[in-house]
């Protein structure tokens, strides 16, 4: 497969990240890692969302605290970002409302997607008031060529240091040229990009709780973005999919990371670090990246909290 027939991927992982460890940001590599050897996938970016902090969970500390780590924890990738849109908002989000966030979110910074290439002038970028005169389309007149693949996920990479933002679920897009005025738009070439939900064994295991999730939302999560999912302590994933329907019926937009199950972060969790934290035990160097370890001594977090 051609760079621009494989489906282009960017991983969203949202979480408490209460604190964010080494085994959250491998999860993110051994996704990226995985999806490349099938063939059929590029992933082009990952993004940490960390929940509100009304979400309610014990020993949650302020997402002001929680952004500022997982900042830290991603400082030296050149591909996972962090997104505060969660923290900033009233309240607490479903997971189902952030992925379509995001979706949204990429189609109006890009403003270059067309479901219909033959009305390109009256497609609005989403968040464009319908009344108002269409703008021109990624319209530049100082650049002589037409864009390639490149340059578009060029865009696209540039649009995600700035503020972590996706492209919409399972669909095929067709890109407009940067030089095209109103009514002379010209088709190019499609790149089919996706938004998918990454996340560990224990997550998909609470699809299977019963009441625990809004139907509704599993339908959407699974069915129309799809998941990735990293094991952790060796957990059956298969035998997590059968105690569910919804999990049953849409097995194939659920990706199993099949690497090795041995794999040491794959035990790796935010509450043995704090209990590590709690009881002065070193091997919290093995659960936590340097800077988010002195910022938490910094900051005297998690040090006398319970669990």
């Amino acid at each position: 497969m051609t760079e621009t027939t494989k489906t282009h991927v960017i991983l969203l992982a949202c979480g408490s990240f209460n604190p964010i460890t080494k085994g959250h940001i491998q999860m993110f590599e051994r996704a990226r890692d995985y999806l490349h050897k099938t063939g059929r996938f590029i992933v082009i970016g990952g993004i940490v969302s960390p929940v509100h902090d009304s979400y309610g969970k014990q020993g949650l500390v302020s997402s002001r605290h929680r952004l500022i780590m997982c900042q830290l924890a991603v400082q030296n990738s050149d591909w996972i970002r962090v997104d505060p849109w969660e923290c900033y908002q009233d309240t607490w989000q479903t997971t189902c409302s952030v992925l379509e966030h995001h979706r949204d979110l990429m189609k109006r910074v890009t403003g270059c997607i067309l479901s219909n290439v033959s009305t390109p002038s009256m497609t609005p970028v989403i968040g464009q008031p319908q009344h108002e005169t269409p703008q021109p389309i990624y319209q530049n007149s100082n650049v002589p060529t037409k864009p390639t693949a490149a340059k578009i996920l060029g865009k696209v990479g540039e649009s995600l240091s700035r503020i972590c933002c996706v492209r919409p679920p399972v669909e095929r897009f067709t890109f407009v040229d940067e030089n095209a005025n109103l009514g002379t738009v010209m088709r190019y070439e499609e790149i089919e990009l996706r938004i998918l939900l990454l996340c560990g064994s224990d997550l998909l295991e609470s699809f299977c709780i019963p009441g625990l999730w809004n139907e509704a939302d599993m339908e959407v999560i699974v069915g129309d973005f799809g998941i990735v999912v990293v094991p952790r302590d060796a957990a059956d994933t298969d035998r997590i999919m059968n105690h569910s329907s919804i999990l049953r019926k849409y097995k194939n937009n659920i990706m199993v990371v099949k690497d090795d199950v041995n794999h040491p972060m794959s035990v790796v969790s935010s509450t043995k670090s704090r209990l590590a934290l709690q009881h002065g035990d070193g091997h919290v160097v093995d659960y936590l990246s340097q800077p988010v370890i002195d910022y938490i001594l910094k900051s005297q977090l998690y040090i006398n909290a319970s669990g």
